[in-house]
């Protein structure tokens, strides 16, 4: 498969999830435990591809049983990848979740080979030929060198005039102790992005503002083209810096909402992806509410399934089922 202008790239983290299937148990009590592949970007990756789009995964995974399992999932669904590296000297990413008797989650994060995805690794003429790139990792910011590598490929997309989607994903497990810093790091992100995904809590954390439009205008502040809200059953609350709107979902009968923000994502960029300047449709505000609609009931498909790769809908799914 061969990059092309109409393709959207994705770097971040590809790892396995471990979930633990006893009900209401800490880790340390769980026995059945079921793999799973995993990670934001991929799974942002597989919704671009599901829907009839075309994408590419850049990052790294271990040169072990779990990155090759990774790696032939991606394959199987037909995302690139090309820029997927099998690390020899770290093992795959992995993390442990179990959800407790109070719904709380229990984790475990064992970070590997993602972690160590340095600049001089990076194909960035491969890079540069897709038309949007997508920074939604949870983990890209944590501690270099991939953090370093993360922003570097940002500046370079920016620089090179191509379309720059960001997602901060916010992970609390990940951040203890170091919600400044990450903070700082998402409002670099930010002034770089031209279309933002949050969630309400993220919006909340990064800006410093309780009411939502005021949190809004600080990132096109920063210098955000589009700010796109998720709120759950609420549907989405979208801004051009114009104007600002909470476009409604569909109604659904939710069992799981893993991959669901991945899935609008996934959704809105395979819409985007198909102008030859995406920043138009940010610029039309009736254009963009369509996008986020049609995004909306993506998200929504995903949440009437267990899982996130595997509830992925294909484009006669969402217009079926939803």
């Amino acid at each position: 498969m061969v990059a092309n202008s109409s393709s959207i790239l994705c770097i971040g983290e590809l790892l396995i999830d471990f979930f633990c299937k006893d009900a209401g148990v800490h880790l340390a009590d769980g026995h059945i435990f079921e793999k799973q592949a995993g990670g934001a970007p991929a799974n942002v990756c597989a919704a671009i591809v599901k829907l009839g789009g075309k994408a590419v995964f850049a990052g790294k995974v271990g040169n072990d049983p779990f990155g090759h399992f990774l790696k032939k999932t991606l394959d199987d669904i037909q995302v690139d990848t090309s820029l997927l590296i099998m690390d020899n000297d770290h093992p795959t990413t992995m993390a442990f979740v179990s959800v407790k008797a109070d719904g709380e989650r229990d984790f475990v994060f064992n970070r590997g080979a993602d972690a160590f995805l340095t600049e001089d690794e990076l194909d960035y003429s491969y890079m540069m030929e897709s038309s949007i790139l997508h920074f939604g990792s949870a983990t890209a910011l944590l501690d270099n060198p991939f953090q370093s590598s993360y922003l570097h490929v940002m500046k370079l997309a920016k620089e090179k005039g191509k379309f720059v989607s960001f997602d901060p994903n916010f992970r609390a497990d990940l951040w203890k102790g170091r919600i400044p810093h990450f903070i700082e790091l998402a409002k670099q992100g930010i002034s770089m992005a031209d279309f933002i995904k949050v969630s309400d809590e993220e919006l909340r954390i990064i800006s410093g503002k309780d009411d939502l439009e005021e949190g809004i205008e600080a990132f096109h502040q920063l210098g955000a083209q589009s700010v796109a809200v998720t709120l759950g059953k609420e549907g989405t609350m979208i801004s051009n810096g114009q104007e600002a709107e909470t476009v409604p979902s569909v109604k659904i009968r939710s069992i799981d909402s893993t991959g669901a923000g991945d899935a609008f994502v996934g959704a809105t960029l395979y819409q985007l992806a198909k102008v030859q300047n995406p920043s138009q449709v940010l610029a039309d505000f009736q254009e963009l509410k369509r996008v986020i609609y049609s995004s909306n009931k993506v998200g929504a498909c995903v949440c009437t399934k267990i899982g996130a790769l595997s509830a992925l809908p294909n484009m006669e799914e969402v217009y079926s089922m939803c």
